[in-house]
């Protein structure tokens, strides 16, 4: 008796920019089947100096990548707002943790916050705390394990949204038009 061919192992980093508190959620894929490793922010508030903000995320982003061996990086894209300057110092951050990812050899996936949450809820305008209700069913988390900051559960879904773009959900040979398409065609394989 032959064993098994081992299911591939992948891991996945997904990082929500922010200047002021950044959030990371770090999740394990075998096979189709995801698991949180960690999640968590990246606090910068007590630091004045917008620079040094971004040399603790490069430093922060760097220590992650190290530490749990990411094999690609999901990161949400700045949305386009009204403030011109917060667009700028969001773009800045998202750009250092790019930088970070670049340094250590990470491929890079940018997904729009739109796409992220019609992933995870299949509805594009979900509120952040939609998102993470979603998120902690999807990956069976107690609600000890849910953090204060939704910036971590954001990225978390950027990670998880990268992980079912790679999935493209299929069953006895059918296609699905989304998350939400898959749900509503196998609800009794959904756990309530």
């Amino acid at each position: 008796m032959s064993n098994p061919t081992p299911k591939p192992t992948k891991v996945i980093l997904g990082i929500d920019p922010g200047t002021n508190v950044m959030g990371y959620g770090v999740i394990r894929v075998t096979g189709n089947k995801a698991e949180l490793v960690v999640m968590g922010v990246i606090d910068m508030r007590k630091e004045k100096d917008p620079y040094l903000r971004l040399g603790k995320i490069f430093e922060r982003v760097t220590g992650i990548i190290k530490e749990y061996l990411p094999d690609e990086m999901a990161i949400e894209a700045p949305f386009f707002g009204k403030n011109i300057q917060s667009m700028l110092k969001l773009g800045r951050a998202q750009g250092v943790a790019i930088a970070a990812a670049i340094q250590r050899d990470v491929p890079i996936h940018e997904y729009a916050p739109l796409k992220i949450k019609m992933a995870i809820t299949g509805n594009g305008s979900a509120s952040k705390e939609q998102v993470a209700g979603m998120l902690q069913r999807l990956l069976k988390l107690r609600d000890d394990q849910m953090p204060q900051f939704m910036d971590a559960t954001d990225a978390l879904g950027a990670a998880y949204c990268h992980f079912m773009q790679m999935s493209q959900p299929e069953a006895e040979g059918r296609h699905f038009s989304s998350w939400k398409d898959f749900a509503r065609k196998n609800e009794s394989r959904i756990i309530k």
